[in-house]
């Protein structure tokens, strides 16, 4: 089995390019609507920024995760994977920007001589730890994903694959632990701590279900994608579809009860610390944008994927991916728009969009799909050594 059998198509390149233009155009404006207004640009740019780094850590969690179970759904989306989890290296430059804005974005960065709650979160809430910490969760992040595309690519030569295959699967196994606990500290660091006066025990494992979710979303667009160009139009199946598309079911209910588990918790708890930060987010504007969600990020894609043929027709399931990829985003906005659009400690906040709100999160994902196609098109899309390659694929000769 040759590596050239299995290279990435050149119809990569038709989104490639594109995506860098578009990406460098729209993220210089972005730049410009800084000098008029600094604490919007900022805003927007934290959104656009968690937003996509979150798809790099949804793909690193599912790459452990197929590493830990095998299965065919994950050998034919397991480069598509990795590709993703080499844009860490971009995360961290494009994470720069943010440093510089943390006193536009963070009200703990200057708390009030009365405010005792602050002034007791200073130890751990303060910029030098701050931006300590975001370091150190990069450098586990790209050392982790480093070592498990340099053994994938040993595997593509390995005499003895199953050896790297061990390796893989040992190191998996406690680094998603710590990939666990690294996100629930940096959804706390970038989300949580924009009301440090808030507290949600189970905010970390809902902000892990959204970027778990919108990854397999994004795999699925990819697949369906490549599914129309060799090699891969003779290699996917409608069990692979099938796979992804109960995985995305799985991980829309995932998400729907974490976010309902945590509603219900601080609504019926009524504490005066936690309340506030959904009555701003269930007044005005924001509930209509709530009520969006609920129907789209939820009930909809429920119901058009819980049909079993629904997961074997690609058109379904990248319509499904598709929407699921915009509503994440608009869930985003839900959850950080309006803490940094509400001034002190106001118990509403006014509904205030910008139009950086829109062109930041195409600025940046036009520069991140760019570096992710580099990166996907530096291996064979299949691993092509993997002792389990020939079964994944024995139901190949395409999806149609």
């Amino acid at each position: 089995m040759m590596d050239a059998a299995y290279t990435a198509p050149p119809e990569l390149d038709r989104i490639k390019q594109p995506a860098l233009i578009v990406g460098v155009v729209a993220l210089a404006l972005t730049i410009v609507g800084a000098f008029f207004n600094r604490d919007d640009f900022f805003r927007s740019y934290l959104l656009a920024y968690v937003y996509w780094i979150g798809i790099s850590l949804g793909c690193f969690a599912i790459l452990m995760i197929q590493h830990l179970s095998g299965g065919a759904w994950g050998i034919v989306i397991r480069r598509i994977l990795e590709a993703a989890t080499r844009t860490f290296p971009l995360g961290l430059v494009l994470f720069i920007p943010l440093a510089f804005g943390l006193n536009s974005l963070y009200s703990w960065t200057h708390p009030a001589a009365d405010d005792h709650v602050l002034q007791g979160k200073a130890a751990y809430l303060n910029v030098p730890f701050f931006l300590g910490r975001t370091a150190l969760y990069f450098v586990i992040w790209i050392g982790i994903a480093y070592l498990l595309n340099k053994w994938s690519r040993q595997q593509d030569e390995a005499s003895e694959p199953k050896e790297v295959t061990r390796k893989m699967q040992d190191l998996s196994g406690p680094s998603l632990v710590l990939l666990g606990g690294t996100m629930t500290f940096a959804s706390i660091d970038w989300v949580m701590s924009l009301d440090p006066h808030w507290v949600s025990t189970i905010f970390g494992v809902l902000f892990m279900a959204g970027t778990a979710l919108t990854a397999i979303a994004f795999i699925i667009a990819m697949v369906v994608f490549l599914s129309n160009y060799k090699p891969m139009n003779e290699v996917i199946a409608g069990r692979h579809l099938n796979d992804l598309g109960k995985l995305m079911l799985a991980f829309v209910m995932l998400w729907a009860y974490f976010s309902f588990s945590q509603f219900l918790i601080i609504w019926s708890g009524n504490l005066p610390e936690e309340i506030p930060w959904y009555i701003r987010r269930l007044d005005g504007v924001w509930k209509v944008i709530a009520g969006f969600i609920i129907l789209f990020h939820f009930i909809l894609p429920f119901f058009l994927l819980l049909p079993k043929k629904a997961n074997r027709n690609p058109r379904i399931l990248v319509t499904v991916a598709l929407l699921v990829i915009i509503m994440r985003y608009v869930d985003l906005y839900w959850l950080i728009g309006p803490q940094v659009s509400h001034s002190g400690g106001a118990m509403h906040a006014a509904f205030h969009f910008n139009w950086m709100d829109i062109v930041a999160p195409i600025g940046i994902g036009g520069i991140w799909v760019w570096y992710f196609i580099t990166q996907l098109k530096k291996l064979p899309l299949l691993p092509i050594n993997e002792p389990q390659l020939e079964g994944a694929i024995g139901e190949g000769e395409g999806h149609h």
